[in-house]
């Protein structure tokens, strides 16, 4: 079997759509005769003769870009909020997947539960039902309305993450705040075009104590992060390290 027969195999077994990072685990590069086959793959579904990329990370075949539009909204017949809880599902999916992959329990709030991110949902992405009982109450009813938190082995946040797709900064800073004694890491992932509007929003005098200690993270980044982990960790399968 040619190296992109076997992309397009692993494709048509996952309803005709993946991201980089299930390839990168799932296509059986044994065979092939290279020494980078994970670029192989990167430069496979990029031939747009057979394949077309629906978002930064998510490749698919042409060949069911009618069944996929049926799940997945890829052109002006479907409605802007349905674009927009798929983008929101979809990067708060990577960044569980990515959590998980890096050892750490992952949380997202129970009105997420219920989402799709591609042929599964998000509740069964993460690793906890229920958020740890990890400070006061009513920091944690606050904690549960944030996209994904990372929680390492001690049962405490080490990581917050806010996806801002088309909603104000301002909302996911004064969360952010509330939060701000944690020793933890705190997440802006959005369209690299929003980062001017993150760095005047950040500035405000408001967000002084936040500003040193937010990062901003962009959907290309984010989605190159997760199928950098994806490789890490399948050349550590194959290396047994």
């Amino acid at each position: 079997m040619k190296q992109f027969e076997s992309v397009i195999k692993v494709m048509e077994e996952k309803g005709g759509f993946s991201t980089l990072g299930q390839l990168y685990q799932t296509v059986d590069v044994k065979s092939w005769k290279t020494k980078t086959p994970f670029a192989s793959i990167r430069r496979i579904v990029q031939n747009e003769k057979f394949f077309f990329k629906i978002k930064p990370g998510l490749w698919a075949l042409n060949s069911y870009k009618d069944k996929i539009s049926q799940l997945i909204p890829l052109d002006n017949s479907r409605t802007q909020e349905e674009k927009e809880v798929f983008n929101h599902s979809y990067y708060q999916g990577l960044i569980v997947e990515i959590g998980n992959y890096k050892g750490y329990n992952t949380f997202i709030p129970n009105q997420d539960k219920n989402k799709k991110f591609l042929n599964s949902t998000l509740g069964n992405c993460a690793t906890l039902e229920a958020i740890y009982n990890f400070t006061y109450d009513d920091i944690i009813d606050r904690a549960k309305t944030i996209d994904v938190i990372w929680f390492d082995n001690r049962k405490y946040p080490q990581s917050f993450f806010e996806v801002e797709h088309s909603t104000d900064f301002q909302n996911s800073f004064v969360k952010m705040l509330d939060l701000k004694s944690f020793y933890a890491n705190f997440n802006i992932v959005a369209d690299e075009k929003r980062y001017r509007e993150y760095e005047k929003k950040i500035s405000y005098s408001t967000f002084e104590e936040l500003k040193s200690r937010i990062k901003f993270i962009s959907y290309e980044k984010l989605s190159e992060y997760h199928s950098k982990s994806f490789e890490y960790f399948a050349l550590n399968k194959e290396l047994q390290i």
